[in-house]
């Protein structure tokens, strides 16, 4: 009989290189320039299959199978977290594109706002409606907060108003995507997306007033129920189902097995 086969699979902050299995993830300074994750695996799991994605496409897989996109073929899965970042659902398969940094829904520029963005780029609703983006923009006007859970959390004036402003954001971001992908849910997971109304009612306004095409007035807008482990459930669930044709990424090549 054979030997068992090792699995591994990767969810990475992005962007990333999946045919290369190299990562650049903007959050992590110290592999801003690339590093080589797939070979990294390889080396701890010799002769381990490896399958690599973008952690938003593993977000995606795991609301497509066991969340909030389960029972639509056309969906967009979001986290709200330090960083903006999402997945793809299109014709009832995760969508990568060329270089695996399909749904990068974080670098959406936002009309008339021209905060820089760690990418290099102005106005990017990652720099407005990140956690750590609006307790900046918060803090740079008096509020004394510590973090994005304390935001939150907030009476102040200053605070709310942040959370208003990155709701906002969100909305017209996910208005121009679902224009793009004629999507009809969009799922929104991560921690600062719990932020609660001050949050959700001008995202959800910006939605009514932006998305007003036919075809996705009726695109639903709602919370994740998963965990806050879904992306490591995707990647497990595209570790064991990297053949599978429901899911098509440039996938990394995979180790042969004994």
């Amino acid at each position: 009989m054979g030997r068992r086969s090792q699995l591994s699979g990767i969810g990475a902050a992005g962007p990333v290189d999946v045919p290369a299995g190299v990562i650049a993830p903007l959050n992590l300074t110290a592999w801003r320039d690339g590093f080589a994750i797939v070979a990294a695996v390889r080396e701890l799991f010799p002769g381990a299959e490896v399958a690599c994605a973008i952690d938003g496409a593993c977000l995606a897989l795991a609301e497509y199978r066991l969340g909030g996109l389960k029972g639509t073929d056309n969906g967009l899965a979001m986290t709200v977290s330090t960083g903006i970042g999402g997945g793809l659902v299109l014709d009832g398969r995760v969508v990568m594109g060329r270089t695996g940094n399909a749904g990068h829904v974080g670098h959406i520029v936002v009309a008339g706002d021209e905060t820089p963005c760690a990418c290099g780029g102005f106005g990017c609703v990652e720099a407005i409606a990140s956690g750590p983006a609006a307790v900046r923009w918060a803090r740079e006007r008096g509020w004394s907060g510590a973090d994005g859970v304390e935001l939150a959390r907030s009476a102040d004036p200053i605070a709310v108003k942040a959370l208003n402003r990155a709701g906002s954001a969100l909305g017209q971001s996910i208005s121009s995507a679902v224009a793009l992908l004629d999507v009809d849910r969009v799922v929104i997971s991560g921690g600062f997306a719990h932020s609660g109304p001050a949050l959700w009612e001008p995202l959800r306004e910006a939605v009514r007033r932006h998305a007003r095409l036919s075809f996705i007035q009726d695109t639903r807008v709602q919370l994740s129920t998963l965990s806050d482990g879904a992306t490591l459930v995707g990647a497990g669930v595209l570790a064991m189902n990297a053949t599978d044709s429901n899911f098509k990424p440039l996938t990394c090549e995979v180790g042969e097995e004994d």
